[in-house]
């Protein structure tokens, strides 16, 4: 199933279009605390929808937090014929897209992203789950939504370091797909004064990288793995930084991951040092860096091994021969990963 993607320039007019285009016997508004309060009253002149409010944060993206939506759901009368609205960043486009993917075996389902991370990354391509075990995005099922609505305008009131998450995994977009899309993104003035009708072009820009990649492996048996540049590690960091209950946000433990993964690179498949060098360097300006030491060495790599990608306990990594230019299925001997470790440590 196609996924719609519409980067809107009027959201109640588009809404209600596409609401129309996928009629319901019942809406359902799923925000969390924060959306529900600053962006839901958007909507209230277009849609009529029974709400559904979870509490806000990647620590609340959990079993117990679905549950409460499938009851929602289920006493609120939600047949297969129902369609689910989900309005927020991508704890709830994430959780509310499994939700729906299933409840009754499968209703229908719209995103409309508030964030960044959410309008390049999690809204987009079918992706659901919650966090399970320690482990983030363990369970889940690939389900794209009816259509995801983008509109930018929500970004004018994000705060900076979640405009910066949502930025890490544009430049991850950037890295596998052309120089001059990396270029653009190395060059723009994300932590000064934003210049939102420029970030408006380049987010289409960085969706279109990901709806291009995810048209011909929805279901990550191949290409796909190219957007889990950065996660391998960036994915253990915010496991570690969870454990320590001082959760990291998404993006910037992908940054980190990307300083780590761009290393690897440079030693398995000869990556320019120069770019590395370069996109290390804007990492460092702008998202500052992980803090641990030696003892957690162990601990990182055996995080990394729980990653969804891997084959047989071996750890998989995501690499580049250069801007562009991806080398999937990589793996790298605990050594390797150590010395990667202490590069991170003495360049950040």
């Amino acid at each position: 199933m196609k996924q719609e993607v519409i980067l809107s320039r009027a959201l109640a007019t588009d809404l209600n279009r596409v609401v129309q285009q996928h009629p319901s016997d019942q809406l359902f508004l799923l925000t969390d605390e924060q959306t529900h309060r600053l962006c839901a009253p958007l909507l209230s002149p277009v849609i009529t929808a029974r709400e559904i409010v979870i509490p806000a944060g990647d620590v609340h993206k959990t079993v117990d937090t679905l549950a409460s939506v499938w009851q929602t759901l289920s006493n609120g009368g939600a047949t297969r014929h129902s369609l689910l609205i989900n309005l927020g960043g991508g704890m709830v486009t994430d959780l509310g897209g499994f939700a729906a993917s299933t409840f009754k075996r499968g209703i229908a389902y719209i995103n409309i992203p508030t964030t960044l991370l959410a309008m390049v990354d999690a809204a987009v391509g079918g992706k659901t789950g919650i966090n399970f075990n320690g482990l983030k995005n363990e369970v889940g099922v690939f389900s794209p939504a009816a259509c995801v609505l983008i509109d930018t305008g929500f970004l004018r009131t994000l705060d900076r370091p979640n405009l910066l998450s949502g930025y890490a995994e544009m430049l991850k977009h950037g890295l596998i797909s052309s120089e001059a899309h990396w270029a653009e993104l190395l060059n723009f003035e994300i932590a000064g004064n934003v210049d939102y009708d420029a970030l408006k072009t380049i987010v289409g820009r960085s969706v279109q990288v990901k709806e291009h990649i995810v048209a011909q492996d929805p279901l990550e048996q191949g290409l796909r793995k190219a957007l889990n540049l950065g996660h391998t590690v960036g994915h253990a960091f915010e496991s570690l930084a969870l454990s320590r209950r001082q959760p990291v946000l998404h993006g910037y433990a992908v940054a980190w991951g990307l300083v780590c993964e761009l290393y690897l690179s440079t030693i398995l498949t000869g990556f320019p040092v120069e770019k590395m060098r370069q996109t290390v360097g804007f990492v460092k300006e702008h998202y500052g860096a992980f803090d641990f030491d030696c003892h957690r060495y162990d601990t990182l790599y055996e995080l990394m091994t729980h990653d969804k990608k891997n084959h047989a306990g071996i750890i998989n990594f995501t690499l580049l021969k250069d801007v562009g230019d991806m080398s999937l299925d990589h793996t790298a001997d605990k050594k390797l990963i150590f010395e990667m470790f202490d590069f991170y440590r003495e360049t950040m």
